[in-house]
Parts: C-alpha cells; sequence; structure tokens
C-alpha cells in the first residue's frame, strides 16, 4: 500500500499536504475494508457497495439508477449483478411496461448476508477511526462538511 503523503514536502502549500493526508487515510482506510470483506465474506467492496444501495430500497432499482449511485458504467454493474444473481443474493425483475428494463432487489438471502456484512463493516470503520476520540471525530466530521459544502466560515462577505 503506497502511502500518498510521502510526495508531500515541507515547502508544498499547506492545502496540498492537508489533500495528500486525506487521500492518505481514505485510501488506508479503504484498503483495509477491502481486505476484510474479501477475507471474511468473500466479496469485493463493489458488490457490497450495490447491496448496500439495494438495502436502502427494499422495492428495488434500475440497473440505470444503480449505475448512477455508484458512479460507475452500466457495463460494470451488469457484471457486478451477474455475480451476485449467480449466488442468489439479488434478483432481477422486468419492469412492467418495459421488457428490456429491470429492477433488481435483494433476496432473502441477500438481506440476511448484507446485514452481518453491514454489522462488521460498521464495527471496522469504528475501529479504524478509534484514533480519535469521539469530539475529535465530530469536530473532524464538521470541518469535512465546510470542505464539502464549498463555503468557508471564515470568508468576509464583499457588499
Amino acid at each position: 500500500m503506497t502511502d500518498m503523503e510521502v510526495r508531500a514536502h515541507a515547502e508544498h502549500h499547506a492545502s496540498l499536504r492537508l489533500w495528500l493526508r486525506l487521500l492518505s487515510c481514505t485510501t488506508r482506510i479503504e484498503d483495509t475494508i477491502r481486505q476484510r470483506l474479501r477475507e471474511q465474506f468473500g466479496i469485493t467492496l463493489p458488490r457490497f457497495d450495490l447491496m448496500a444501495q439495494l438495502e436502502r430500497e427494499p422495492q428495488g432499482l434500475s440497473m440505470s439508477e444503480l449505475s448512477r449511485r455508484m458512479m460507475v458504467t452500466g457495463g460494470n454493474v451488469t457484471s457486478i449483478v451477474d455475480q451476485l444473481e449467480k449466488e442468489q443474493l439479488v434478483q432481477r425483475q422486468t419492469q412492467v411496461g418495459d421488457r428490456r428494463s429491470f429492477t433488481v432487489s435483494l433476496t432473502e438471502a441477500g438481506r440476511s448476508a448484507f446485514a452481518a456484512m453491514a454489522l462488521a463493516h460498521e464495527g471496522w470503520v469504528v475501529e479504524l477511526l478509534g484514533p480519535l476520540a469521539e469530539n475529535e471525530q465530530t469536530q473532524l466530521h464538521q470541518l469535512l462538511g465546510t470542505l464539502k459544502s464549498g463555503k468557508s466560515k471564515h470568508s468576509k462577505e464583499t457588499k
């Protein structure tokens, strides 16, 4: 696992150093979760992510909606759905009025398997963020929310 932060030097702008630290932390956490999903459940992170989308939508989602939510191509979604369908974790149903379109939903076995994976996943995230105290996690969450919104709390408004 390559640490992206090694690219930063003291003379680089603080924003660049922060970006590389965020990237490094995200990569470390994601790599650990990928490895644990593979080892403990024999599943990939994209398959877990697709199941997470379906778990939130019991009535199912179209293939195009899954593609949009996961920010991957339709071909990628089709491949993942094919694999999960073979394992009887998801099912496809033809959409009323359009025999070429499918709605994908979790099977009962899929719901049960996902529940176990989601519980383990949450525990891993808690563990991986454990070096930060709860109040530090809250503060970081708020700071990243500001960054995500793109609105500076410290910028001066012009009249």
